[in-house]
């Protein structure tokens, strides 16, 4: 049963609407949807109290920069007692193309730095992960740059259906299991 949900991202305006920034997007778009707007300011995270089928589920957005979000995770987990396996982490991945989430219960961090940080800081890879496809650079020498620019105007459309279905699986995950919510989750967007 997911207990703590956590959007990768780096905090401040300057990179609110980067590529790197699809986990707090996620986020953002699941807050509003459940109409959630207080946070508080603890374990290096904005922490949203949100309720979902009478169930207290914590969402977070770590301020901590997107590299060293394993500290804030390790924070949240040890204070509010919570397993790794009762965690989804979303953020974005290079691998998968803008328009495709893909939810999985384990796996690796892919190269993405935030999970590696998590990975090393909580000793497991054993915690559900909503990867929010961005597609690659054209140029392969770019990836720094292109993570941490905003979304080309003509694919702002894509990201706001990308957001409401991420979104959608993350309340499913929420309110049955992330085991049940696969097929909604990693099906086709548009399909």
């Amino acid at each position: 049963m997911i207990r703590l949900v956590v959007g990768l991202g780096n905090p401040g305006k300057k990179y609110e609407r980067t590529r790197h920034n699809a986990g707090f997007m996620v986020v953002d778009e699941l807050l509003k949807k459940l109409r959630v707007k207080e946070y508080t300011e603890e374990c290096l995270s904005h922490v949203y109290r949100v309720r979902v089928l009478n169930r207290e589920v914590l969402v977070a957005k770590p301020q901590t920069y997107m590299n060293n979000s394993g500290l804030a995770v390790l924070n949240l987990l040890e204070e509010y007692e919570i397993t790794p396996e009762n965690m989804m982490v979303i953020y974005d991945d290079l691998d998968l193309p803008l328009g495709r989430i893909r939810l999985r219960l384990e796996g690796s961090s892919g190269g993405h730095h935030g999970i590696e940080s998590i990975i090393r800081e909580i000793k497991t890879s054993n915690f559900v992960r909503l990867r929010i496809g961005i597609g690659r650079p054209k140029d392969r020498n770019k990836v720094v740059d292109y993570v941490l620019s905003p979304f080309d105007p003509e694919e702002e459309s894509v990201l706001y259906t990308v957001l409401d279905r991420a979104s959608e699986c993350v309340l499913r995950c929420l309110e049955t299991s992330p085991e049940e919510s696969m097929n909604f989750c990693n099906a086709p967007i548009g399909g």
